[in-house]
C-alpha cells in the first residue's frame, strides 16, 4: 500500500513538470530579492515561495489535462501521468484546483497588485496560450513567454509594491529568453510536433529562418537582463561574470544559426537553461 502512495505522489509530482515549475519559481525568487528591501522577513519570503509553486503547478497541471491528447501522440510524451493512464482526469483536475485556488488566494492576500500579476500569469498561459493559440499557430510562443515572465515580474512586484522599469525589464528579458528554449526543443522533435498538430517556427518559417529567430532573441534577452543588472546597479565583479556568460551563450546561438546541426541545437537548448539559471544567480547575489 505504501508503494502504491508513493508511486502516485511521484505521478503527481511528473504532473506538475517539477524542473520548469522550479525554474519559474526561482525566477520569482530572484524578482523579490532584487528589491532589496530593508523590511522584507522570512515569513514574507516563505510565502512568496509558496504561492507561487502552488499557482505554477496548479497552472501546469491545467495545462497537462487540456495537452493530455497531444501528449498522447507524441513519442516524447506519450508516457506521462494522463496519456499512460497513471493518473485520471478527475484526479487531475482536484489535484490542479488543490493547487491552484490556494495559491491564488495567498497571492492576493500577501499583495492585490502580486496577486493580480500572478492570475494574469495563469490566464495567459492556460486560457490563452494553451486553449486559444497552442494549436492554431506557431506565434503562441509569443504569449507564451509573456506568462513566463510573470514569476519574475510577480517577485518584484511583491518586494516593492509597484510595477517598475527593472521588473519589466526583467520579465522582457525571459520573454525574449523563451523562444531560444522552445524553439531549439521544437527542432530537436520536429516530427512529434509535425504528428501531434502543433504549429511551431520550423514547420512554418523554416529551419533555417527559425535558427536565425533564436539567435536574434537570445542577444535581445541578454541586452534585457543587461540593462536590467545595470540599472539594479550590480558590482563591476557580478556585470564582469554576467558578461562571460553572455559571450558564451550568444557563441553557442551564433553557431548553430551559421553552422547548423542536431548537436550544437541540444547544447544550445541545455545551455539556454544553464544561462537562466546562472543569470538569476548572479542577480541574487549581487543585489
Amino acid at each position: 500500500m505504501l508503494q502504491g502512495v508513493f508511486s502516485k505522489l511521484k505521478a503527481y509530482w511528473r504532473l506538475i513538470k517539477s524542473l520548469q515549475t522550479i525554474l519559474l519559481l526561482f525566477t520569482g525568487i530572484t524578482g523579490f530579492v532584487s528589491s532589496r528591501c530593508p523590511f522584507i522577513s522570512w515569513q514574507l519570503f516563505l510565502l512568496l515561495i509558496l504561492s507561487l509553486f502552488l499557482t505554477i503547478s496548479g497552472t501546469t497541471v491545467f495545462n497537462m489535462i487540456w495537452d493530455r491528447d497531444i501528449d498522447a501522440r507524441m513519442q516524447r510524451t506519450e508516457k506521462r501521468p494522463l496519456p499512460s493512464g497513471e493518473v485520471s482526469v478527475r484526479e487531475s483536475v482536484i489535484l490542479g484546483l488543490l493547487l491552484l485556488i490556494p495559491g491564488l488566494a495567498l497571492s492576493f492576500y500577501l499583495s492585490f497588485l502580486y496577486g493580480l500579476v500572478i492570475f494574469a500569469g495563469f490566464f495567459i498561459d492556460f486560457v490563452i496560450y494553451t486553449i486559444w493559440l497552442k494549436r492554431k499557430t506557431a506565434w503562441s510562443i509569443v504569449w507564451g513567454g509573456i506568462s513566463g515572465g510573470m514569476p519574475i515580474l510577480a517577485g518584484r512586484v511583491l518586494g516593492t509594491g509597484t510595477i517598475d522599469t527593472i521588473g519589466l525589464l526583467l520579465a522582457l528579458a525571459i520573454l525574449l529568453w523563451i523562444p531560444t528554449h522552445i524553439m531549439t526543443f521544437n527542432i530537436r522533435y520536429f516530427k512529434d510536433y509535425s504528428k501531434a498538430g502543433v504549429p511551431t517556427f520550423a514547420e512554418r518559417y523554416g529551419f533555417q529562418n527559425t535558427r536565425v529567430i533564436v539567435a536574434g532573441s537570445s542577444i535581445a534577452s541578454t541586452l534585457a537582463f543587461a540593462l536590467g543588472a545595470l540599472l539594479l546597479g550590480l558590482s563591476w565583479g557580478f556585470l564582469a561574470m554576467l558578461f562571460f556568460i553572455t559571450v558564451a551563450f550568444i557563441v553557442v546561438a551564433a553557431l548553430g544559426m551559421y553552422k547548423p546541426s542536431s548537436q550544437i541545437n541540444f547544447h544550445l537548448f541545455k545551455m539556454a537553461s544553464l544561462y537562466m539559471v546562472l543569470v538569476m544567480f548572479i542577480i541574487i547575489l549581487g543585489s
